[in-house]
């Protein structure tokens, strides 16, 4: 975080915060919606026209351009590349079915290797690194071009967002990580107006009984058409106005994301908005889009990525199985991510025939991470940790459990804190929960549950008639 961020921002008013979250808005909105941005948008509409044969002729150009690009001037896939056996002139006529004869990108690999042997050595302008949500710990660190940027706004408009019936021109409300009031025991109001995109963002940090009714007042005041964010997030918010009888003024969509979308949570945000929810997968890194078209399908976009679904023995998901998704990005040219394991998984629908008529994959189900939530003292409820761990080099993966009420442990895999990287830990804690006990475990290594996953968010508390 920068010097502005920590110290001068959570001192101004809340009227000249909106100021400073325009400006930034009005930055990120040159940088997303400009350049190439409408021409891509065009040819994103135009490909959902294509055919099988013309899909398959459009996957394999981008995936030897990509092949071919990396082999020329990222150093790590040259390397991978020569030891496959494959020379440049086979890449010139790969094929889709060779793919699986590369390596797997690992996870790891990705956050060590990621600013060094995995950038090429000729990038596209503009290139800013984006940090990951890194629910397991520390996260991945993605680069993005200005024109990478603006392909990958293209795809999430026309697929994300014109499915659901909106489009970036609708005022809405946003509820994810940005810490945009600082101070967990900060006062009203809870949310922050960006004028420069009709954006209002909530708070994920301050959500509970008493503080519901302010964020519908939010959204009438500044006429939110529709909302968007972590599904948890949202959702919670939903429980707590429909217990308290507020009516917020009714959507056109809900769109969520970040963690696996319920029936209970579907259907909670659809009685509360009165409208359709849609969920989808994507992430940080860019390599792969999944999202619901106007029927309710979730559909995975072939110009989003090549991604093969495969089962635990390596072979591709048949109709109706699960399978983990390995993800061949064709928006990243600076950090490529070739056979990436991002680390989610997916079941493949049975029935493949899109009732939109595209001929793209039906998923029936995002099979996710439903994470615990924690309770706050004043009865506040959140998810989503991650950010307590960002940019601290020392910190492998990272655990946050609520033992009781205000008593929190923090188990860290590490090979060993600075007293800094201890006392930001704790800080951010703070401002995220106000006054708690917080105990930081170092450990060699987190153990999984029962069920062999790792748990980001243990909570020992139980969340009442919130939990979906």
């Amino acid at each position: 975080m920068t010097f502005i961020q920590d110290n001068i921002y959570p001192r101004l008013p809340v009227f000249v915060q909106n100021i400073g979250i325009s400006a930034f808005g009005f930055q990120w909105y040159l940088r997303r919606f400009g350049g190439i941005f409408k021409q891509e948008y065009a040819a994103c509409k135009d490909r959902e026209a294509f055919s099988v044969e013309q899909w398959k002729d459009y996957q394999t150009l981008q995936l030897r351009k990509l092949l071919l690009h990396s082999f020329n001037t990222v150093p790590y896939y040259n390397k991978s590349f020569t030891e496959a056996g494959f020379t440049e002139q086979q890449l010139q006529h790969f094929q889709i079915e060779q793919l699986s004869k590369l390596p797997l990108l690992e996870k790891d690999t990705l956050r060590n290797e990621g600013k060094t042997s995995l950038l090429s050595t000729t990038k596209e302008k503009g290139g800013t690194f984006f940090s990951s949500s890194g629910s397991t710990g520390t996260p991945t660190s993605i680069l993005f071009s200005h024109a990478m940027h603006q392909r990958s706004s293209a795809l999430y408009e026309a697929r994300v967002r014109n499915w659901a019936g909106v489009s970036r021109f609708d005022p809405r409300g946003m509820i994810g990580g940005r810490r945009i009031i600082p101070a967990g025991d900060a006062k009203p109001p809870y949310y922050r107006y960006n004028f420069i995109e009709k954006q209002l963002y909530f708070s994920a940090y301050h959500i509970n009984k008493q503080t519901a009714p302010g964020y519908a007042e939010g959204m009438l005041k500044y006429e939110t058409r529709y909302m968007v964010g972590y599904a948890m997030s949202n959702y919670i918010l939903a429980k707590f106005l429909q217990e308290a009888g507020v009516v917020p003024p009714p959507m056109k969509a809900v769109l969520t994301s970040s963690e696996k979308l319920t029936p209970t949570m579907r259907t909670t945000l659809g009685d509360v908005y009165n409208c359709k929810v849609f969920d989808g997968w994507s992430g940080v890194e860019n390599c792969g889009l999944i999202s619901e078209n106007e029927h309710g399908q979730l559909l995975l976009s072939p110009d989003s990525a090549y991604i093969e679904i495969l089962k635990a023995d390596g072979t591709p998901a048949q109709p109706g199985e699960e399978g983990e998704l390995v993800c061949t990005g064709f928006f990243n040219y600076d950090q490529p991510l070739i056979r990436y394991r991002i680390g989610d998984m997916v079941k493949v629908s049975e029935d493949q025939v899109t009732k939109c008529g595209r001929v793209f994959t039906v998923i029936d189900e995002i099979v996710g991470r439903v994470e615990d939530v924690v309770v706050g003292k004043d009865g506040r409820q959140m998810v989503r940790f991650h950010g307590i761990f960002l940019n601290l080099s020392n910190v492998v993966k990272g655990q946050v459990i609520q033992e009781e009420i205000d008593r929190f442990t923090i188990n860290i895999m590490t090979n060993g804190l600075t007293v800094r990287e201890r006392e930001t830990i704790k800080t951010r804690m703070l401002s995220q929960l106000g006054e708690v006990n917080i105990h930081i475990n170092e450990m060699s290594d987190i153990p999984v549950g029962n069920n062999g996953k790792f748990r980001a968010v243990i909570s020992k508390i139980k969340a009442g008639s919130t939990k979906p």
